[in-house]
């Protein structure tokens, strides 16, 4: 890849801005209640971990690991659950927190799992979304960027094992 120019789509202060935001309305939504925040593994951890201290609200953390790309740029379409959630959630207020929605088809398997452990009300939360991927009826109940079908990399997302730890949101362009 290094052979590639870099294309940086979200920089650190728009992705910064934007969480402020989103973390403002959330607070909003989970006035008064405690929220039960579902990371989705490894790509949202950092979006996660910006997002929670936006949040003016009682916040209890969780962790879910799923798997449907494998290290390629393309989803199998099958979704794994490599480790599931620790906590009990029944009857919890649950916010699912993902890097990006693509097809859906992991969000919306994680949405039923969720309602099916009994949680009080399931929302998801999504750093990245492209609508024009999707082969479910899913839209994210709350949304940072709306993206076209391109792959992207950083603040979480992966290439391989990769370039997580980028803070910018960026793809390559051929020299």
């Amino acid at each position: 890849m290094e052979d590639k120019k870099v294309n940086i789509l979200l920089n650190e202060e728009e992705i910064s801005s934007r969480i402020k935001e989103v973390g403002a309305l959330l607070s909003k939504e989970y006035s008064g209640r405690n929220v039960y925040v579902l990371s989705l593994l490894r790509g949202s951890f950092i979006f996660t971990a910006d997002l929670v201290r936006n949040l003016d609200v009682k916040t209890q953390i969780g962790f879910m690991t799923t798997s449907s790309y494998g290290h390629g740029e393309e989803s199998t379409g099958k979704v794994q659950v490599v480790n599931d959630i620790p906590d009990n959630i029944e009857g919890l207020d649950v916010l699912i927190v993902d890097d990006i929605v693509d097809t859906g088809i992991t969000m919306d398997f994680v949405i039923n799992h969720v309602k099916n452990l009994g949680a009080k009300s399931v929302k998801s939360c999504v750093l990245l979304d492209k609508p024009s991927r999707r082969k479910v009826d899913l839209k994210p109940d709350f949304c940072c960027f709306e993206i076209e079908d391109i792959f992207v990399v950083g603040y979480g997302l992966n290439y391989g094992d990769y370039y997580r730890n980028i803070p910018y949101v960026f793809n390559w362009e051929d020299n």
